[in-house]
């Protein structure tokens, strides 16, 4: 049966852990409509704010995640896990849509903006073995420098090398700089620059388009998250993390088998 208009649709237990998983398998478009479920929005209201998605293939990308388990309808309980996650959102998200119907004003009115914690880190579509002496080239663009310090001590120990960018003339310069970095993780507020900005940058330029970017950032809300993904991020870790975790995230985007890169032996 087909999903009405008017039915509410709820993240499960299952769909909450693809997005906080070391690897998702979902497609980006799976991605950006799951980040859209709530438990307080109806489909409707779903379909309005899948931005460049048309009403058609919303109900087709939400079917295929009912029958994956993913999401369920918020008035029964799953029956396949210990029940449905309801993940707050800003106030007044659903309402940006023009033309929204008088449901797309109601239902999200009570709800209190807290923010939205995820992990996502897609699975890179081929894997890759990691061979002794090879050293995936990291770039950090965060100005923390105690976060940036923490990360970098992390990603060496794993036998990874690591760039560092804070401004905008040491991001240039970092790319500028051999060889081209194997992954980019990437902060959104920056002293002189935007990473939303950065990311649609990199995904124009010819020669940097393809480079995957991880998105390490504060900016915890479902608008920032969706942003990051639509702008075309391989995956986006909201703050505070563990260092570990985001290592393991970046194997996994970046397709590397078993342990990953061996660090350097001390000298």
């Amino acid at each position: 049966m087909g999903l009405g208009d008017t039915e509410i649709l709820a993240i499960t237990a299952r769909g909450d852990a693809e997005l906080k998983s070391a690897g998702t398998s979902l497609s980006a478009r799976e991605l950006e409509i799951l980040v859209l479920v709530d438990g307080q929005a109806t489909v409707a209201q779903i379909t309005k704010s899948a931005r460049g998605f048309a009403a058609a293939e919303v109900i087709e990308v939400l079917e295929g995640l009912q029958r994956q388990k993913l999401i369920t309808a918020a008035d029964e309980p799953s029956a396949f896990d210990s029940g449905f996650l309801a993940i707050s959102v800003p106030p007044d998200f659903f309402k940006h849509a023009p033309g929204a119907e008088p449901e797309a004003e109601t239902g999200v009115a009570s709800l209190k903006h807290k923010g939205y914690y995820v992990r996502i880190a897609r699975r890179a579509a081929r894997e890759r073995e990691a061979k002794p002496g090879w050293q995936p080239t990291i770039l950090l663009i965060d100005d923390d420098p105690d976060l940036v310090k923490l990360m970098r001590t992390f990603f060496r120990f794993e036998g990874f090398h690591v760039r560092e960018a804070a401004k905008r003339a040491e991001i240039m310069a970092a790319f500028r700089q051999p060889p081209m970095p194997d992954l980019v993780l990437l902060d959104v507020n920056l002293p002189d620059a935007d990473g939303f900005d950065v990311l649609a940058r990199l995904r124009q330029h010819a020669a940097l388009k393809t480079i995957p970017v991880v998105m390490i950032t504060a900016e915890a809300t479902r608008e920032a998250v969706l942003k990051g993904l639509q702008a075309g991020a391989d995956g986006y870790i909201t703050k505070p993390f563990e260092p570990d975790w985001v290592v393991t995230a970046v194997r996994q985007v970046l397709g590397i088998t078993g342990r990953g890169p061996q660090a350097p032996a001390a000298s």
